[in-house]
């Protein structure tokens, strides 16, 4: 399935006394490009999301962040803090001692004092588990994101290619005509500059000419490549570079028919195509 290097999905876990929320968006990038904003208290787990997003992406500039928030029910009174308390105390008794003037903690200031109420916490362990499962649930979701976008990229790379092929086969039935036209004018034009004295040379120069302007080669390559974007379409994995290859190939096939042009349908042929081919190409770029 074709898949889209732009994607964003977010999840969010409810533990007991805290909630991880976690938001994985990628954009588009030549190779796959990682950046982390992690919480304090999963910078450890870095190596890991790095293995788990590699298992599942292969393009894009990728950011991954977790952030970690108390619920209410974490800050409930769970008894106040023997050893802030202790601590408290004898930087009181010291400042009270060097300074007899000033003014004791008051209960709200202890009670403010960061670390003096106990809170419910949660083990280390218990944290980069959620983490990690919410990383791999987010990643389904982005994965699935990706194949979405991927799916509409691909319709519109289809819609262009099929207008690309219509250019190309309606130039096909013209194609003796357009030679037969571009001999007689040779041939008039050469008849005028060199008479019935230069009739060897005329067979010579008219060969030549059919020889340059013949474009069998180019739409019969143009056809081939056509062909291989849609077998590239319906395969699986990262393709994008192999699209991409291919719409430089159509493009300088395009520019060829440009400039082996003969006749105002070639030319405009050969402008048609290179929009379209530009207009898949700029779609492509999106393509993992």
């Amino acid at each position: 399935m074709t898949a889209s290097m732009t994607g964003f999905a977010a999840h969010s876990l409810n533990l007991d006394h805290a909630s991880v929320s976690i938001d994985v968006r990628s954009v588009n990038q030549r190779f796959l490009e990682l950046h982390f904003r992690l919480s304090d208290e999963f910078r450890a787990l870095e190596p890991q999301l790095r293995e788990l997003i590699n298992q599942r992406l292969v393009r894009g500039k990728v950011e991954c962040r977790i952030g970690l928030t108390p619920l209410p029910t974490a800050s409930q009174d769970n008894g106040l803090n023997p050893a802030i308390l202790e601590r408290l105390s004898h930087w009181q008794a010291d400042v009270l001692q060097r300074l007899p003037s000033s003014a004791p903690l008051s209960v709200n200031e202890i009670l403010r004092w960061p670390g003096a109420v106990q809170t419910a916490a949660l083990s280390q362990d218990t944290l980069n588990e959620a983490a990690l499962a919410g990383v791999r649930a987010t990643l389904d979701e982005l994965v699935e994101s990706r194949h979405r976008e991927g799916a509409r990229l691909k319709q519109h790379i289809l819609d262009r290619l099929a207008a690309a092929e219509a250019q190309v086969a309606s130039l096909l039935p013209l194609l003796p005509t357009l030679a037969a036209a571009q001999r007689d004018k040779l041939t008039e034009r050469l008849n005028d500059a060199l008479g019935e004295a230069g009739h060897e040379r005329l067979a010579q120069e008219i060969v030549l000419a059919a020889q340059k302007a013949d474009i069998d080669e180019e739409l019969a390559r143009l056809t081939t490549h056509f062909a291989e974007v849609r077998r590239v379409l319906n395969q699986s994995g990262a393709v994008g570079k192999r699209l991409d290859f291919l719409m430089q190939e159509l493009h300088r096939e395009a520019n060829t028919l440009g400039s082996k042009s003969v006749a105002a349908e070639t030319s405009r042929v050969s402008l048609e195509l290179k929009v379209l081919i530009e207009q898949m190409r700029e779609q492509v770029q999106n393509i993992e």
